[in-house]
């Protein structure tokens, strides 16, 4: 257990926080810090063909064990942390025997990791949790992930009589601005499938993602004096404000669960000359994503109607759901499956309301389901992890190379 403690700390110490301005790779130069500590571990505790290229792709072998012919599996984690809450000088606290009651972040601030709020703290009673101080996010998403990795590579490297194939393990850059597949060469990382080690709660196992397209759509206007202002001013916040009224105002995130899909404003600036509206569309089902696209579209085309062309839209789509891809081998996930149930853990099989790394890579051609990384209340002050349940993941990764080599 502090074996797991000390990695983990020692990574979520280090600020990796992405950028989606930058158009660098990584976006920010500060995540080149972990990249580089990443390296030198794996190749510390013994791991072969240790890489990494000059985008911040790390890539490493763990050698066959077993003289069958077993195909190379592979295990991936991203390293930066979200930009939407601040990842600079993160002071984790560790809760022993977690008691089931508010736990106090920050006294000074009133902060407060409450079950009555979270619920799910309820099923970590007894367990050893990893909080924040209130005042960043931890980073478990996706540093639990590593340390789960690297933690099963050593234990397996330590332990030669556990019979294995040919293990790959990848982490990547920028995964939380969407990017963290865009420069992974799949064909060098060589495996047949591989796992993200990006999920939540323990048991988590999930191949459905949603597929997701953003939107930015732009109001040009005309400013008069107001005073004079009849037949002659065009107020493009007036206009953005009509494409608001017409999306449906419940399919949003605050109101749907499971596989119901969404509109999504995240962000809306203007004046009266020029307003701009971003927001993204979601959907499980392909059919219906195709729909909600089209719906984007023609409000937009039917205002442009009644304010001559003062409307211009940018629709981008961004990843798709990998269950297209994972279902022709679903042999994938019932290892993963099996391998949950043979340490005593329940699967939890449901689709992500979100993306990973894993639903690009599958279109890429590297199928890649995704397992629970322990964490909950990502991006935020309320984060957590269970140090049980990274245990239990190490014990997954090494369950699912020994079953591959077994099957």
């Amino acid at each position: 257990m502090q074996y797991i403690i000390d990695r983990f700390l020692r990574y979520v110490k280090i600020d990796t926080q992405s950028d989606p301005a930058s158009e660098t790779t990584p976006s920010t130069q500060k995540q080149w810090e972990l990249a580089n500590l990443l390296y030198e571990e794996l190749q510390a505790i013994g791991m072969t063909d240790v890489t990494i290229d000059d985008k911040g792709y790390i890539m490493a072998t763990l050698p066959a064990t077993t003289k069958k012919e077993v195909p190379t599996i592979g295990f991936i984690s991203h390293y930066d942390t979200s930009p939407d809450f601040s990842g600079t000088h993160v002071n984790p606290k560790i809760i022993e025997k977690y008691d089931g009651k508010d736990i106090i972040l920050n006294k000074e601030k009133d902060i407060v990791l409450s079950p009555d709020y979270f619920e799910d703290l309820l099923l970590y009673k007894g367990d050893t949790l990893i909080v924040t101080d209130g005042k960043t996010l931890l980073g478990a998403d996706d540093k639990a992930g590593i340390t789960e990795i690297v933690s099963a590579m050593d234990h397996l490297l330590k332990h030669p009589e556990i019979e294995h194939g040919p293990v790959r393990v990848g982490f990547t850059p920028d995964e939380e601005i969407g990017r963290g597949a865009h420069h992974f060469d799949v064909e060098k990382f060589g495996a047949a499938w591989a796992y993200t080690m990006d999920g939540s709660q323990i048991g988590e196992l999930e191949y459905e993602n949603f597929n997701a397209a953003s939107a930015k759509i732009i109001a040009v206007g005309k400013s008069v004096h107001p005073g004079y202002a009849k037949g002659k001013m065009v107020n493009a916040i007036g206009i953005i404000s009509e494409v608001l009224n017409k999306l449906p105002s419940t399919e949003v995130p605050e109101h749907t669960t499971d596989r119901e899909g969404f509109y999504h404003v995240h962000h809306l600036q203007g004046s009266i000359e020029h307003a701009e509206l971003e927001l993204i569309i979601r959907d499980h089902d392909k059919q219906q994503f195709l729909k909600r696209k089209q719906l984007v579209q023609d409000i937009v085309t039917d205002l442009n109607k009644v304010h001559n062309e003062a409307l211009e839209i940018k629709l981008q789509d961004q990843y798709y759901n990998m269950r297209e891809k994972v279902e022709p081998v679903y042999h994938i996930v019932q290892i993963a499956e099996e391998a949950m149930e043979s340490v005593g853990i329940t699967p939890i099989i449901k689709p992500i309301r979100g993306g990973t790394d894993g639903s690009q890579l599958s279109f890429m051609g590297l199928p890649c389901p995704n397992i629970f990384a322990g964490g909950h209340n990502f991006h935020g002050k309320y984060e957590y992890v269970p140090v049980q349940s990274m245990a239990k993941a190490i014990e997954v990764i090494v369950k699912i190379c020994e079953l591959t080599a077994k099957k």
